[in-house]
């Protein structure tokens, strides 16, 4: 069962009229928070956008407007070491967060957090969205919901009853992901091949926005440059920088 439904896991991008309600959303953080977390230092948090107009400024902001407009709850998720800095003044103690590893482990954190809510979420028959575009702007996005020093934000989560549902994307062959021992570079090129082809058929018959693409091509594209650099200078803004 568990299975079945992480395997079906495809972005909802249109979402029927209806509203999370504050049960369901609290419901849903409670549960994510039983992700693993580096020595518990459980470094997120979640802001829960309710207000319309911050709720379109985030769309807009994250270059994904049409995502925030029929869903029934947006959450913004961050990597909070700010409240770690107050536990350590409970103790008098200066808590040094600009450390690349301090980055690391409040990421995966988020991750780990956001992907138990999404499963949950997915479970009680919710669909949802992933928006990573947060990080288009992340020193006015964090100005919209008042993020002080010690937390950036990661990526935003919509949520709702699916009203448009996506095919599922093939992906990688298990082969191109699993090495036993060694890392085996060597096997890329009739594996990227094969997939290509998969992913060709894929786009030309899905029930709707057929193109003509493969997955190599389409990567090599967007990280043929670098993206978003100024995310460098907007963590360490927020006290990060990265020693």
């Amino acid at each position: 069962m568990v299975e079945k439904l992480l395997r079906s896991h495809a972005s909802v991008r249109k979402y029927k009229d209806y509203t999370l309600t504050k049960e369901e959303v609290i419901e849903l953080v409670e549960t994510a928070q039983h992700a693993a977390s580096s020595h518990f230092v459980q470094a997120y948090s979640v802001i829960w956008v309710t207000d319309k107009v911050k709720k379109e400024e985030l769309g807009r902001l994250s270059q994904n407007p049409k995502q925030f407009e029929t869903a029934g709850a947006a959450l913004l998720l961050c990597a909070d070491f700010h409240r770690l800095q107050a536990a350590g003044k409970l103790h008098n103690m200066q808590i040094e967060i600009d450390t690349t590893e301090n980055v690391l482990v409040g990421t995966v954190d988020v991750a780990l957090f956001a992907q138990n809510l999404v499963i949950a979420a997915e479970s009680k028959g919710f669909g949802i969205c992933f928006i990573g575009g947060v990080r288009n702007a992340p020193t006015e996005i964090s100005q919209l919901v008042g993020l002080p020093e010690g937390i950036f934000p990661l990526f935003a989560i919509t949520l709702g009853v699916p009203d448009q549902q996506n095919e599922v994307k093939p992906r990688l062959p298990v082969a191109a992901i699993l090495h036993e021992n060694n890392y085996d570079s060597a096997k890329y090129e009739s594996l990227l091949r094969e997939y290509d082809h998969t992913m060709e058929a894929y786009y030309a018959s899905r029930g709707s926005n057929q193109k003509v693409a493969n997955w190599t091509q389409q990567m090599a594209e967007f990280l043929e440059k670098p993206r978003r650099p100024h995310m460098a200078e907007f963590l360490a803004s927020k006290g990060f920088q990265l020693k």
